[in-house]
């Protein structure tokens, strides 16, 4: 966890790799959950032995947006704003998933500040998040993150 104390001392960090969250599973689960919560319930990501007959991965893969949903718990994990009262997102810009995400999977991201900006009362960051999986050399998601921080 990357703790910063300042606004001046975040934008001193434009352009650089800021922090490195800790790794989190994508178990069946939580893909399944999220299939309820969506109502996005295709085959390739909830049903297991159809997944693993026929799918191209072998296996079910997590939903594309169950992994961009994890962005803020993965950001939260690796970089505390110590000097903000709240922060909330603000949108996305670019969003890719260069890779599949199988079930069972472990995923951290990388977060490199691209800009940040003064606002009324606050600051508006976009972040450039790279999700890895591991033992993968391709990220499973690369977005643009724009929040705000007041």
């Amino acid at each position: 966890m990357r703790e910063i104390q300042s606004l001046q001392e975040l934008k001193d960090m434009v352009g650089q790799q800021v922090a490195t969250s800790d790794w989190v599973e994508v178990a069946q689960e939580r893909v399944n959950m999220f299939a309820e919560a969506t109502g996005d319930h295709q085959w390739i990501h909830i049903d297991v032995e159809r997944a693993k007959r026929e799918s191209p991965f072998g296996a079910p893969i997590a939903h594309g947006f169950l992994t961009l949903s994890l962005l803020p718990a993965l950001m939260q994990n690796a970089i505390h704003l110590s000097y903000v009262k709240m922060g909330v997102n603000y949108g996305l810009n670019k969003v890719r998933f260069p890779a599949p995400v199988p079930v069972g999977s472990q995923l951290r991201a990388h977060l490199k500040l691209l800009s940040i900006e003064d606002i009324k009362d606050g600051a508006q960051m976009t972040w450039e998040v790279s999700i890895e999986r591991a033992g993968s050399d391709k990220p499973v998601c690369v977005a643009e993150s724009i929040a705000r921080c007041y």
